[in-house]
C-alpha cells in the first residue's frame, strides 16, 4: 500500500480509540486474499503505531458508509465491544428508499438467516431465522424516493437492507442495493451511519458523534 492508500476520514481520535467516517465500497475489516486486504481496520493499524491486530469494535457492510469505531488497545476493545454486545450504544442510520413509503414510523421484527448457498445474502426464515428488530421513521419524500431514519435494536448482518427490501418489512429496497435492490455496482448504496453514541472506555464519559451523508 502506498501512503495515499492509508487515508481515512478520521472524525475523532483518542489514545484508546478512533472514530472514522467509512466510505461506501470499503471493507470494515480485511477479507480473504490480497485483493481484499485493504480495509478500515488495515488503514487504522498503519496510521496508529502500536494498534492492536484486530481494532474493529463493530462492522459496517462494505457498501454502508458512515461512523465506525475502532479500538487501539486490548482493554478499550474489550470494554467497547461489551457495550455493543449489551446494546448500550446508540446507533442511527439514514437511508434513501427506492420508492414512496406509506406511514410515518414503526418497528420491524423479521426473522432471517444466511443463505449458505449464496453468501452473504440473508433470507427470510420463520423457522430457523433469528429475529432482527429495527425502529424506523420517515423523514420525507424526494423525487419519488423516501428518506428514512433507522435505529436498529439488534445488529444482524444486512439487517437494515433486508428489513427495507423484504415484503414483510418495508417492501422497498434501499437505493443502490446490489443484493436486495436494483443497484448495479458496489459503493452506491444510500445507507449511512449518521449517529454513534457510546461510553468512553477509560473515563466513563458519554460520547456522541454525528456524520451527514453527501446525498
Amino acid at each position: 500500500m502506498t501512503p495515499s492508500d492509508t487515508r481515512l476520514d478520521v472524525v475523532h481520535e483518542d489514545p484508546d480509540f478512533v472514530v472514522v467516517n467509512k466510505a461506501s465500497g470499503m471493507l470494515s475489516v480485511p477479507g480473504r486474499g490480497p485483493e481484499k486486504a485493504d480495509s478500515v481496520a488495515t488503514r487504522v493499524r498503519m496510521l496508529y503505531p502500536g494498534c492492536i491486530e484486530q481494532p474493529a469494535v463493530h462492522r459496517l457492510d462494505m457498501d454502508t458508509s458512515g461512523l465506525q469505531l475502532l479500538a487501539l488497545n486490548t482493554d478499550a476493545h474489550r470494554i467497547l465491544s461489551r457495550q455493543f454486545e449489551n446494546r448500550e450504544t446508540r446507533k442511527r442510520y439514514l437511508a434513501l428508499l427506492d420508492g414512496i413509503l406509506e406511514g410515518d414510523r414503526g418497528t420491524i421484527e423479521l426473522p432471517f438467516r444466511l443463505d449458505v448457498d449464496n453468501r452473504p445474502i440473508q433470507i427470510y426464515d420463520e423457522v430457523h431465522g433469528k429475529i432482527g428488530i429495527t425502529h424506523w421513521e420517515k423523514i420525507g419524500v424526494e423525487h419519488g424516493r423516501t428518506r428514512i431514519a433507522f435505529v436498529p435494536v439488534t445488529g444482524r448482518t444486512h439487517q437494515l437492507r433486508v428489513h427495507s427490501a423484504h415484503p414483510k418489512g418495508l417492501g422497498i429496497p434501499i437505493v443502490g442495493d446490489t443484493f436486495y435492490g436494483n443497484g448495479r455496482r458496489s459503493g452506491e448504496l444510500k445507507l449511512h451511519a449518521i449517529e454513534l453514541g457510546f461510553t468512553h472506555p477509560r473515563t466513563g464519559e458519554a460520547l456522541h458523534f454525528e456524520s451527514a451523508p453527501a446525498w
